[in-house]
């Protein structure tokens, strides 16, 4: 096997030939944990798949969700998984620019990707407030019981990966573009791909479907 195809995540090529080296088996333990993360998800699923119904005689979906508020999330995850492809594409080609210039080019991508997931908490943290104010908290009904736990967890997630990113910016500045460096940020745009992933899971199940 190549090292092009060496491990399920950002294969760097032959010019990172000592990242290709270590990382088939920190990737595969990684995939190892999104995949356990993978289930706590499904099961928030399963327990919103359960729940539609269960209104309680609050309100439901054609009530709360904002159409244009969920649009511009789901535009802003989106583009935050493209500025964060991008960013891995600056890595894996570094070596075509002066070890300064990789650095501060790749920053900059890391930046844009956090400033849009930054982006969609801020009106994610709006709709739940606002629903908030329309007393549709979780123990109004099972149905937003479940909404609340499922979308919630998301958002904690990305809140995660916010933080994360930001330590992986401050750990390419303070070392540079190490091996070390390299391999952590691979991790995190794994991170932050299977997020996006995730959102459109919840943008097609309990937004179109509430909608429709």
């Amino acid at each position: 096997m190549t090292s092009q195809t060496s491990h399920p995540g950002l294969n760097m090529g032959e010019k990172h030939a000592g990242v290709e080296e270590r990382a088939e088996i920190v990737m595969f333990g990684f995939w190892v944990f999104l995949m356990s993360d993978v289930i706590i998800f499904a099961m928030c699923f399963g327990v919103y798949a359960t729940a539609t119904h269960a209104l309680a005689g609050g309100p439901g979906p054609q009530e709360l969700f904002d159409v244009n508020s969920i649009i511009w999330q789901t535009a802003a995850l989106l583009l935050s998984s493209l500025t964060c492809g991008l960013a891995s594409l600056r890595l894996k080609h570094a070596h075509s620019d002066s070890q300064s210039q990789s650095r501060w080019k790749l920053i900059l991508w890391i930046g844009l990707t956090l400033l849009l997931g930054i982006m969609f908490l801020g009106l994610e943290m709006r709709d739940f407030i606002h629903m908030s104010e329309q007393d549709a908290v979780p123990s109004r009904s099972g149905w937003l019981s479940a909404y609340w736990a499922l979308v919630g967890l998301h958002g904690l997630h990305l809140v995660i990966g916010v933080l994360w990113g930001i330590i992986v910016i401050a750990h390419i500045v303070h070392f540079n573009l190490t091996d070390m460096t390299k391999m952590r940020f691979m991790r995190w745009s794994l991170y932050w791909h299977f997020l996006d992933i995730i959102w459109v899971a919840i943008f097609s199940m309990v937004f179109l479907g509430g909608l429709l």
